[in-house]
């Protein structure tokens, strides 16, 4: 080795850290939120998807939950970049966070909805 080289430990320097907040806040990112969007479909129609939610949570059995309540279809889908996605018909944003906040699933400072 020169006097030039100099030998970094792997765990020293993450790039992905937050400058002032270092290593501790990286769980306070985008990740921790849960996305519900509504997509315009044709005409009248639209399509509102959930991301985000917890791993731990049985996706088919919170699906199941949500079409009970609202008296409306849909689906989970497994996207490869997004993960597992759950679909409904219609604009169900309101009712959907009301839903997931109600039964504590997430808080109410971790949903962002988009759309319109």
């Amino acid at each position: 080795m020169t006097d030039l080289e100099v030998a970094v430990p792997v765990a020293a320097f993450d790039p992905l850290a937050d400058a002032a907040g270092g290593v501790e806040d990286a769980g306070e990112e985008d990740g921790d939120y849960v996305h519900v969007r509504v997509q315009q479909r044709n005409g009248k129609k639209s399509l509102t998807t959930v991301q985000g939610l917890k791993q731990a949570y049985d996706y088919k059995k919170v699906l199941k939950a949500l079409k009970k309540e609202f008296c409306c279809n849909g689906t989970v889908v497994d996207d490869p970049e997004l993960g597992q996605v759950i679909q409904l018909q219609g604009d169900q944003r309101k009712n959907v966070s009301d839903f997931l906040i109600k039964e504590k699933l997430v808080k109410k400072d971790q949903i962002k909805i988009h759309g319109f």
